[in-house]
C-alpha cells in the first residue's frame, strides 16, 4: 500500500483483517512511527484495530519501498491535489516510478487516487512499462476509485460497493478477486477510464447539489423562509429527491478538487463544463456570504466586525472528523481577520489550523471564552458539542449548520 492517509490506512487495515500481509509505505517518518506505536491519526481506524494488526505482523508500516518487489498486489493511494488549478500528478508519477523500479511479472497494480480519465491507462501505464514489462501480459493494471467517507458510522470499506476497471479482462478479474476478499460487492466496468469517470461523476453530483442548496438557502432567507424546514418537507417525497444541506462552504479533498479535474479534462478537448464551473463559483462564494452574515448579526447589536471578537466552533470540513483540508473555516477566519476581527476557534478534534500566514492554535471551550465573544460562529456541528450549554452563555450565535435546532437563545441561522 503506497500512501497511508485517509484512504490508504483504512484500506490497509481491512486487507490485513482479511488475512493479507500488508506493507504500508509512506514518505512521512512521523506517520510511520505513529502507526508502529499503535496510534491511529484517523477516526475510521481505532488504536485497537491498528495495534492488533501491527502486533500480529499483518500490517507493517515503513518508509522503505523495498517491500514492493515481493508484493502480489500494489495499491497506490497517494494525494492528487490541484496546483494552479491544474491536476498535480507528481505524487502518482513518483509512486509509479518507485513501482517500475522493482516491478515483477504477474504483479497487480491498482490506482485508487482520484484523477482524470486516462491517468491509469496512459500516464501510469507508460511509467510502469519503463520496467521493460508489458502491461496486460507481464503485469496487470487497473483503477478502483476510493469511496471512503471519513467519520461515516454506517458505510465503510466493507459495505460500500467497489468499482473495478482493468486495462484488460484479466486485470479486472484479478482486481475483483482482491477486493471481494474484504468488500461485500464489486462492480466491474469496461475500462480504467470508465472507473475514473465514475468517481468524478459521484463527486460532481454532490458538488452541483451543494451549490444548488446553498443558493436556495440564500433565496429562502430573502423570502423569510426557514430553508431547513423546506428541505425536511421536500425529503418526505419517497422518490425523485435526495436532501442536501447548506453550510459555510465546501471542504475535504474530494468535493472542492474532483470537479476541477473534470473541468480541466474538458478544457483539454477545447470545450467547457459550464454547469460544473458555475456550481464551483457559487460554492467558493459561501465563505464571503458567511462573513457578510456575521457583519449583519454584529450590526444588529450595534457593533462592526472591526475589533469584535468572534469564536469559531469547529474548523474541520465536516462533523466528527479532524480533517481540515480545504475547510471553509480557513477562508472565513482569514477574511474576518483582514476586516479587523479578533478571531479564536475551538475544535475537539482539530487542535490547530494552518492559515496563509502560519498555524493558528485552538482554545479551550470555557464559559468565559463563550461569554467574551461578541459572536459565536457554528462552523462544524461536531456531536461532542453541548449546544444547550453553549447557547446559555453566548451573546449571539450564527448557526451555519442548523446544529441548534430546537435550542433557545439568540440564534441566527445561515
Amino acid at each position: 500500500m503506497i500512501g497511508l492517509g485517509y484512504v490508504g490506512l483504512p484500506l490497509s487495515i481491512r486487507a490485513a483483517q482479511a488475512g493479507f500481509t500488508v506493507s504500508g509505505i509512506d514518505v512521512s517518518t512521523e506517520r510511520v512511527e505513529e502507526l508502529l506505536a499503535g496510534r491511529s491519526p484517523f477516526t475510521d481506524v481505532t488504536d485497537e484495530e491498528l495495534s492488533a494488526e501491527v502486533n500480529a505482523g499483518r500490517f507493517r508500516p515503513t518508509g522503505s519501498t523495498a517491500p514492493l518487489a515481493g508484493a502480489d498486489v500494489i495499491v497506490i493511494c497517494v494525494p492528487t491535489p490541484l496546483k494552479h488549478d491544474r491536476p498535480d500528478m507528481s505524487f502518482i508519477e513518483a509512486a509509479g516510478s518507485d513501482v517500475a523500479s522493482t516491478l515483477q511479472r504477474d504483479q497487480l497494480v491498482i490506482l485508487e487516487s482520484t484523477t482524470f480519465p486516462g491517468t491509469t491507462d496512459d500516464t501510469l501505464l507508460k511509467i510502469l512499462e519503463t520496467s521493460g514489462l508489458v502491461a496486460g501480459t507481464d503485469f496487470f493494471l487497473g483503477f478502483s476509485p476510493e469511496r471512503i467517507d471519513p467519520g461515516n458510522k454506517q458505510f465503510g470499506i466493507e459495505n460500500v460497493p467497489k468499482i473495478v476497471g482493468g486495462i484488460n479482462e484479466q486485470s479486472t478479474e484479478l482486481m475483483a478477486a482482491f477486493y471481494e476478499s474484504f468488500v461485500a460487492k464489486v462492480h466491474r466496468v469496461s475500462s480504467p477510464r470508465a472507473a475514473e469517470m465514475a468517481k468524478l461523476l459521484e463527486n460532481t453530483y454532490r458538488h452541483v447539489n451543494i451549490a444548488l442548496v446553498n443558493e436556495i438557502a440564500i433565496l429562502c432567507r430573502d423570502l423569510g423562509i426557514d430553508v431547513w424546514e423546506v428541505i425536511d418537507a421536500a425529503a418526505t417525497k419517497p422518490f425523485g429527491f435526495q436532501p442536501f444541506y447548506p453550510g459555510p462552504g465546501w471542504g475535504g479533498h474530494c468535493i472542492p478538487v474532483d470537479p476541477a479535474y473534470l473541468s480541466w479534462s474538458v478544457r483539454q478537448m477545447g470545450s467547457t463544463a459550464r454547469f460544473v464551473e458555475l456550481a464551483r463559483e457559487f460554492n467558493e462564494r459561501m465563505p464571503q456570504y458567511v462573513v457578510q452574515r456575521i457583519g449583519e448579526a454584529l450590526n444588529e447589536g450595534g457593533k462592526s466586525i472591526k475589533d469584535s471578537s468572534v469564536l469559531v466552533l469547529g474548523v474541520a470540513y465536516k462533523a466528527d472528523v479532524s480533517d481540515t483540508r480545504e475547510s471553509p473555516a480557513t477562508d472565513i477566519i482569514e477574511k474576518l481577520q483582514r476586516s479587523g476581527a479578533k478571531v479564536s476557534f475551538n475544535d475537539p478534534l482539530a487542535g490547530e489550523l494552518r492559515l496563509s500566514d502560519g498555524v493558528m492554535q485552538g482554545v479551550e471551550l470555557t464559559e468565559e471564552a463563550i461569554e467574551e465573544a461578541d459572536l459565536v460562529l457554528v462552523h462544524t456541528n461536531h456531536t461532542d458539542y453541548n449546544w444547550q450549554w453553549i447557547a446559555r452563555h453566548a451573546r449571539c450565535i450564527l448557526d451555519t449548520r442548523n446544529a441548534l435546532k430546537g435550542v433557545q437563545g439568540n440564534i441566527i441561522k445561515l
